[in-house]
């Protein structure tokens, strides 16, 4: 009788694998309570309306082109893009949340993706949003997630991006109330994406309002070099000349 082929035990899940999982998870869990306390954060933020207003104009005078809010969580963001103009659709890693992002905006796209390796071809996107949605990132995944950005993203296009502040600290580890996350020092950050590739444009910081937690919230406004422009993939000699 022939005996079967030994069979080797599957390969344990990446490190990076196993953080997605679990921040998936924690955000299934929360999903609906998260949902209500987020409805309307809007609101309250007048800063926080005037930089995305800025990032829309921006988009909408290089090319009126899709635009994807990673980490989009219920939606709400999204939404709010689409009021200004732009073509925009979400991806977020909990399956729940975009459950309930396709229930209260449904004439508007969700996917559930991850953002170290989005299902979108190069330069698909004409503008990436991450609102808050690299705050969970450690700090060594970090730079991955930037290189995706720039991969899908278009010659030209525009990143935003919101997260936690450290007010002059490191990178500084806090527990979050659904999973780790991490305050970051706004020059390291903007470093971080300088060196992907990116050029900023501008940058916020905003003090915590009442009901919030009590630190500092940046955004950086950048965006991918053109071609021709001086930036992007092209080398130049000592006389300016493409090579």
């Amino acid at each position: 009788m022939n005996e079967p082929f030994p069979t080797s035990p599957p390969s344990p899940p990446s490190p990076v694998a196993s953080r997605l999982s679990a921040t998936a998870d924690a955000y299934d869990s929360v999903a609906a309570l998260y949902t209500e306390l987020a409805r309307n954060e809007l609101d309250a933020h007048p800063l926080d309306r005037a930089l995305l207003a800025a990032f829309a104009e921006y988009v909408r005078g290089a090319d009126a082109g899709p635009v994807v809010e990673l980490g989009c969580g219920p939606g709400r963001i999204t939404a709010h893009l689409r009021d200004l103009g732009l073509d925009a659709f979400g991806v977020d890693l909990s399956p729940v949340m975009v459950g309930i992002a396709r229930e209260t905006y449904p004439d508007l796209r969700f996917e559930v993706g991850s953002m170290d390796a989005l299902d979108l071809a190069e330069d698909e996107v004409n503008a990436v949003v991450a609102w808050y949605s690299v705050i969970h990132a450690p700090p060594e995944d970090l730079p991955a997630y930037l290189a995706e950005f720039r991969r899908v993203l278009a010659p030209g296009g525009h990143l935003l991006l919101a997260f936690f502040e450290s007010s002059g600290d490191p990178v500084t580890e806090f527990d979050h109330k659904v999973v780790t996350a991490y305050r970051w020092p706004i020059d390291r950050l903007a470093e971080l994406a300088g060196e992907a590739g990116f050029v900023e444009l501008g940058r916020t910081l905003r003090e915590p309002v009442e009901g919030e937690r009590p630190f500092r919230h940046g955004r950086l406004l950048m965006r991918l070099p053109a071609h021709g422009d001086g930036g992007g993939d092209e080398v130049r000699d000592g006389d300016g000349r493409r090579e």
